[in-house]
């Protein structure tokens, strides 16, 4: 009876460091799943580090290794679609090559997708080692992502997932540009099984994503799966003119009736800045969405291969 297939799909980034202990908690697990064949496939996302290098070591050394190196730095994002387009299991796993997603949680999550899911995903009860300030942030995100989105990201949720062939080919058919996969898993629905974990620190090398990097990338995903800033923007306008109206016939009573001055340039000014301030914002709000759709129309390739040890696509 033929073996099914496990695809573990690993975005690298300047990984070189943290790779050989991923390979070595990797070998590991697979003693634990020798009813299945597994792929282990190795995204370099424009590394400038050997990490490319070390990818090819672990291929000469291991036939199950494969690697796919991107042409320059396209993003996690990107290097996580590379993975799905070149993964051929009936079932595929995305995870961190720094450990902070424990491979060790594999065998679990296969008990768990034989039990009728159609994907397993992790999320993290703790952020122990995390600074207190970016855990706050974390939090109030996944609460405002909630509320002004048709999704369901649970709060803590990781990429670390298992999943079918049904739902990566369902994660493909999203061809956008500007990609957010936790938004993504969460829009195309299916049933998915949630394994909790303790949060999990680097093993080697240093993270690649700063405060503002992750606040960025939560903009992406606030626009890329919700229209209410527009509708905030539209709000804040429509009060913002009803307020100037009540204003407006205020100072007409008071000259008209009891011939006070108009007020002085100083509060004119102030009212003028604000106004301003806020009408930058909102077309700030419009610009954002007008720039994604703009990428979007282009049509660009999501990633660009430029070497790898895979069968072309």
């Amino acid at each position: 009876m033929e073996k099914e297939e496990i695809s573990l799909v690993v975005p690298c980034h300047n990984e070189e460091e943290a790779l050989p202990y991923f390979y070595r908690e990797f070998k590991n697990v697979t003693g634990q799943l020798e009813e299945y064949e597994i792929e282990l496939i190795l995204i370099n996302d424009g590394s400038r580090d050997d990490t490319l290098r070390v990818m090819k070591r672990l291929a000469e050394m291991d036939s199950c290794v494969k690697y796919v190196s991107l042409s320059r730095n396209f993003g996690k994002e990107a290097a996580i679609y590379a993975g799905f387009e070149y993964a051929s299991g009936d079932y595929i796993a995305v995870l961190d090559a720094d450990l902070q997603d424990p491979p060790a949680l594999l065998p679990q999550m296969m008990k768990e997708i034989k039990n009728g899911y159609d994907s397993v995903a992790t999320r993290r009860v703790t952020r122990k080692g995390e600074p207190p300030i970016r855990s706050f942030f974390a939090h109030c995100f996944y609460k405002l992502i909630n509320r002004i989105s048709n999704l369901d990201i649970v709060d803590g949720a990781r990429d670390y997932r298992l999943m079918t062939r049904q739902f990566k080919e369902a994660v493909l058919q999203m061809k956008e540009y500007n990609r957010f996969s936790k938004g993504i898993f969460g829009w195309i629905g299916f049933q998915t099984k949630w394994l909790e974990f303790e949060n999990v620190e680097r093993r080697a090398g240093e993270t690649k994503w700063s405060f503002w990097k992750l606040f960025l990338y939560s903009i992406e995903g606030v626009i890329g799966f919700s229209v209410a800033p527009l509708a905030i923007a539209s709000i804040l306008g429509l009060f913002i003119c009803c307020i100037a109206l009540v204003f407006l016939l205020v100072i007409l009573v008071k000259t008209l009736c009891f011939g006070d001055p108009v007020a002085g340039w100083p509060s004119m000014t102030c009212i003028i800045l604000m106004l301003g301030g806020i009408q930058l914002f909102c077309i700030g709000i419009l610009g954002m969405y007008l720039s994604k759709t703009y990428l979007e129309t282009k049509e660009r390739p999501i990633y660009i291969c430029k070497e790898t040890n895979m069968e072309t696509k």
